[in-house]
């Protein structure tokens, strides 16, 4: 099932798998991500608690993986345009897409916000794990 090259499988696999590396990307460096925000575990856990339940708990879960969806769809588009569908240009695809793209607004945004930048580089890197996921699962589908 293909549409001007992009792969719809591949499309959904990627953002499958990449919703469940955040999973773990985030469980693995909890500890330090709340620390670069200022917030300790006893503190998120109490806003957790808050919003349990409700709409505002459920929401960004709902939310990154309807992004990553789009962003994979994107990327799928991206390469389908620049040349063959490869696991390698599946990952150069990403790379270059995560430097432009990504990191800059990124760096940008977490400047003017006054964000530390251990917290841009936690979240850059799971982008970046991310993005070159998204790469090597359309890369192996193909076109």
């Amino acid at each position: 099932m293909a549409f001007a090259g992009v792969n719809y499988w591949a499309v959904l696999v990627a953002a499958i798998g990449v919703w469940l590396l955040g999973a773990i990307w985030y469980h693995l460096l909890a500890g330090p991500w709340l620390a670069a925000q200022g917030k300790s575990r006893a503190q998120f856990a109490e806003d957790m608690k808050t919003r349990r339940g409700r709409p505002a708990f459920y929401l960004p879960f709902v939310l990154s993986f309807v992004a990553e969806l789009v962003m994979a769809a994107v990327l799928a588009g991206t390469m389908a345009h620049v040349g063959p569908v490869t696991i390698r240009n599946g990952l150069i695809s990403a790379g270059i897409v995560w430097f432009g793209f990504v990191l800059a607004t990124m760096a940008v945004n977490n400047a003017f916000a006054g964000r530390t930048p251990m917290l841009t580089v936690i979240d850059a890197g799971h982008w970046l794990a991310v993005l070159l996921l998204m790469g090597i699962v359309i890369g192996a589908f193909g076109a």
